[in-house]
């Protein structure tokens, strides 16, 4: 381990806390559910008496007190490795900046690219009888950063689940404060509801998942309806190592569908690396031995992703081109979200012995009410490119799925028309001869 010393833990109130912020400090509050509240909350108590305060993030999930106290963003910085919706509303203002990375690396940063954090605050379960603090809600890059923290806090959460697993906790003897002022409830994330077109399009990838599979499974209603498909089908046997412990997979392990039998790694465990969803899904993560939180450079890394057979990678996007480009986290200049763990789960299923990745979105969808294709001849302007044409495999609409391994640009740009709205099929096919996509002669 590398952290900085050893400490004599103290316990302080969040005021107190809060006041060890100077100007200019950099301060890291970790991933998702582990992002403090009270020390939020007291922090921007001071926004006054502070300048130039950086805060690196990821995935807010509930307002922070720090930006609706600060909308001009003159006294802290927030910085974001990937957008929730709120995130995205305070970049449209000009007060969030997004860092571009590939999930699995983040910890190897830390340790290798980043300064040393000044103040590294985190949401965690309260002690337990060994003395850890767990984060294993949120273990991503968690451990990484304590370990290149000059000071440490951890603000206790009685509502926080303890989950077993690897780097998912910190020693109270690293640890230099501690907030325990009592704590509201974890946030919580509802899939949106199920729509016609995400059943299709989700009947469509769960027919291609067979017994045994090892699945991963993105954020979002239609990842998520593919696993309301599978228990449906009643596909047995099924492992999971995955990015996100998302509520589809709770259905099926509820349903007893999930075994992890016969995974090569972990074999017996879910394997997870951050907890978002609903409270049904943090009490059942809650010491329970079968399912374990790993830190996302273990989660993530293809090599270790392709050491299970079988592994389903399902993932959504939001455009993608006739040469198979993905672009799933921006809208041109805008940025939606992330890069996430995305374009690693591609490679890692691809690696993995008859693994299997899937891109999946709707055809259409809707701007100023009218209907826009998703698959088109060039990405719009500004659009970045999550999953390159060279790694895409699968892609599923509600219209069908294709498989672009081993294709031609001129048969990606054919079997891609096949899949779009039938509105926009003859409109595609004109623009890929324009473009010579589509050479002569071939029908």
């Amino acid at each position: 381990m590398a952290f900085q010393g050893q400490s004599q833990a103290r316990k302080v109130s969040a005021a107190e806390a809060a006041a060890l912020v100077r100007s200019g400090m950099w301060l890291d509050w970790g991933f998702g559910l582990v992002q403090p509240d009270r020390f939020d909350q007291a922090l921007a108590a001071r926004k006054d008496e502070l300048t130039g305060v950086k805060i690196r993030t990821c995935l807010s999930m509930r307002p922070r007190a720090v930006l609706e106290t600060d909308p001009e963003a003159d006294h802290f910085q927030w910085f974001s490795w990937h957008f929730s919706g709120y995130d995205r509303k305070h970049h449209d203002a000009g007060r969030c900046n997004y860092i571009p990375m590939n999930f699995g690396e983040v910890p190897d940063w830390y340790r290798r690219f980043i300064e040393p954090v000044d103040i590294l605050i985190m949401k965690t379960a309260p002690m337990d009888e060994n003395g850890f603090f767990n984060f294993g809600m949120s273990s991503t890059y968690s451990y990484a950063t304590a370990e290149r923290a000059r000071c440490i806090i951890v603000e206790v959460s009685e509502h926080a689940p303890h989950v077993f697993g690897e780097q998912s906790a910190i020693h109270v003897s690293h640890v230099d404060y501690i907030i325990d002022e009592g704590s509201d409830p974890l946030p919580e994330i509802k899939n949106p509801p199920v729509s016609e077109i995400d059943r299709m399009i989700a009947a469509n990838i769960a027919a291609e998942v067979e017994n045994g599979a090892c699945l991963q499974i993105g954020i979002g209603g239609m990842p998520n309806a593919v696993c309301t498909m599978l228990k449906e089908a009643g596909v047995r046997d099924l492992g999971v190592h995955t990015e996100m412990l998302a509520e589809g997979i709770i259905e099926l392990i509820e349903a007893g569908l999930v075994t992890n039998a016969r995974k090569r790694l972990n074999p017996g465990k879910t394997i997870f690396t951050f907890a978002a969803g609903s409270k049904k899904q943090y009490d059942l993560i809650h010491r329970n031995h079968e399912i374990h939180a790993y830190p996302v450079d273990y989660t993530n890394l293809p090599h270790n992703i392709m050491q299970n057979d079988n592994v389903v990678s399902i993932n959504n996007t939001t455009q993608i081109d006739l040469q198979g480009q993905a672009a799933s986290e921006s809208a041109g200049h805008r940025h939606i979200s992330g890069t996430g763990g995305q374009l690693q789960f591609v490679r890692g299923a691809y690696a993995s012995h008859g693994g299997k990745s899937f891109i999946c979105m709707s055809s259409t969808y809707d701007k100023k009410g009218e209907p826009q294709s998703r698959i088109v001849s060039g990405l719009t302007p500004g659009n970045i490119v999550t999953t390159p044409r060279s790694d895409t495999m699968y892609v599923a609409t509600e219209y069908g799925i294709v498989n672009l391994k081993g294709k031609s640009v001129a048969e990606r740009a054919k079997a891609l028309i096949s899949i779009a709205h039938p509105k926009f099929r003859e409109q595609l096919e004109r623009e890929a001869r324009e473009k010579n996509m589509l050479c002569k002669g071939f029908i």
